[in-house]
């Protein structure tokens, strides 16, 4: 059962440690990546030139743009590395049994 406000994206087994993937959360695509065993979730968009993230390159915690190699935190979602200047949303995350839930964004 769904907790409220959270929206099951994924199950536990479909990711592996240092793999990531494209998710709807409503009618946004966001992306879900894992990270020693730690889901997190962020938008899917680059700042700078709205690159799609989950093509990229996940190294450790940090995700890098396909298109101009931006880097974001995937646990904080703040910038890392330009030519992006603007964080990306970082969202909530719960496990309830197999489900992965994702939440309101961060504040």
């Amino acid at each position: 059962m769904a907790e409220s406000g959270f929206v099951t994206v994924a199950q536990m087994g479909e990711l592996s440690p240092g793999e990531m993937k494209s998710v709807s959360l409503g009618q946004e695509e966001v992306l879900l990546a894992n990270v020693d065993g730690n889901y997190y979730v962020v938008s899917n968009t680059c700042t700078h030139m709205m690159g799609p993230l989950a093509e990229g390159e996940l190294d450790e915690d940090q995700v890098q743009c396909p298109l101009h190699g931006a880097k974001f935190s995937v646990v904080t979602g703040e910038v890392l590395n330009p030519p992006a200047a603007k964080n990306i949303e970082a969202y909530e995350v719960r496990i309830s049994g197999q489900d992965i839930l994702v939440g309101p964004a961060k504040s």
